[in-house]
């Protein structure tokens, strides 16, 4: 099997510098071999690694829970069901009220799939009448404006539709509509994109997507449409990488006091797993614990006789950008922000808000990264969501974390808003 060494990573680790990640397209991960460390995994479970830090252990977790997402997902060939829209689309949607959150929801799903089968008929060649792609926009009367493309393995991440509504349509039911949509795909199994993709899954795990060519290629592509049009008229919408893509540009337009909508499915969350734990008061009390130690880090890092105040929370400037996020409980990769927020509410609630506060807007990894000198931003802590939950049973965390579960019509959702303080 090819292995491929992807990314560097805790320098400061005497023992372990780099992971060997197995090229997924071509099988399933059985080996990690971890420098000075190299233990084959067993055969159940997790892969049982000795001598590795905590930072790292939660590394190989989330390249184990990517590779149960993508596993047994074909390579190439003909083209799946799932990539044509006249077979899984939401052809339910004959007409569009641009004022009903689930349609909204659905056709930026839909978008954002437009954008993963755009490579693929790229990677498998078809153009013109075989083309897969169009559907996915032309459906509902949107353009593909152009691609964004990664400017190292040329692979299309992204997309910008333009809405092209008939005249037959009245201007009353355009009410709440996009001009203009840019859309960002996640991870793709294939030969043609994985290993750029995984290497950017990586560069997120560390804090450092912000540091990457493709977001930069993204977010100018964001400041330019917002220039030409104004931030009413563009929203944001991606999947699992494309979405952590899309919220790093979103909080970064919102830094500036631009505030676009945004559509984010399945966005990575990178923690521990504590959702999975089934106690509630053991899960509140691991919560509560790390709350503290974050808190306390942050606080002993930026220096007791510091002055903080209103302008100096970055939080406080980001609140007024509120995001949708989309998530389901039964994925891992996203369901640690079901209790990143309910966690927020009960430390208000018990009297340790100020304590929260401070935790809620940094990660143990970043401030130790940050302490090593590492220019490092966790995008995936947000102060103000629409959370979105999808609780309609999943057979298995592909299905959990895949983009074709939003745009159905027979969803169990509940949806929350949670605002800053």
């Amino acid at each position: 099997m090819i292995r491929r060494r992807f990314f560097s990573f805790f320098p400061s680790a005497s023992r372990i510098s780099q992971v060997w990640i197995p090229h997924l397209a071509e099988g399933t991960l059985d080996t990690y071999n971890i420098i000075g460390v190299g233990r084959r995994r067993s055969n159940v479970g997790l892969p049982q690694v000795s001598f590795v830090s905590p930072a790292t252990q939660l590394t190989i977790f989330w390249i184990y829970a990517i590779e149960n997402c993508f596993r047994g997902i074909s390579s190439g060939g003909m083209a799946s069901e799932r990539e044509r829209f006249d077979l899984s689309g939401p052809l339910h949607l004959t007409f569009i009220d641009w004022e009903n959150e689930n349609h909204r929801r659905s056709i930026a799903a839909s978008l954002v799939q437009g954008v993963y089968i755009v490579e693929r008929d790229r990677q498998e060649k078809r153009e013109g009448p075989e083309a897969l792609a169009p559907p996915w926009w032309e459906f509902f009367h949107f353009k593909l404006l152009r691609n964004l493309t990664d400017d190292t393995d040329f692979s299309i991440f992204g997309a910008i539709y333009e809405f092209k509504p008939p005249p037959s349509i009245s201007s009353h039911s355009l009410d709440g509509s996009p001009r203009y949509v840019i859309a960002f795909r996640g991870t793709l199994t294939k030969p043609g994109s994985f290993a750029r993709d995984i290497e950017l899954d990586l560069h997120f795990i560390q804090h450092g997507l912000h540091r990457t060519s493709r977001f930069e290629i993204a977010m100018q592509a964001v400041r330019n449409m917002v220039a030409a049009v104004g931030d009413s008229n563009v929203w944001l919408a991606g999947h699992s990488l494309g979405s952590a893509m899309a919220m790093l540009a979103g909080k970064s337009m919102a830094k500036t006091g631009t505030f676009l909508s945004s559509y984010l499915f399945n966005p990575p969350y990178f923690s521990a797993p504590i959702e999975r734990i089934k106690d509630k008061n053991v899960k509140h009390g691991i919560r509560i614990a790390s709350s503290v130690i974050t808190a306390g880090l942050a606080f002993a890092m930026k220096g007791k006789n510091q002055q903080r105040n209103q302008t100096d929370d970055p939080f406080a400037a980001l609140s007024a950008w509120i995001p949708c996020l989309y998530v389901n409980p039964c994925d891992h990769i996203c369901s640690e922000y079901i209790g990143y927020f309910e966690h927020r509410k009960k430390m208000e609630e018990i009297g340790a808000g100020s304590i929260e506060r401070l935790a809620t807007q940094n990660s143990i990894g970043g401030l130790l990264m940050n302490a090593m000198g590492r220019d490092t931003e966790p995008l995936h802590l947000i102060p103000s969501a629409y959370l979105i939950t999808n609780s309609t049973p999943s057979r298995d965390i592909k299905e959990a974390h895949g983009i074709h579960q939003w745009w159905r019509d027979d969803l169990q959702l509940q949806s929350k808003l949670y605002k800053y303080k």
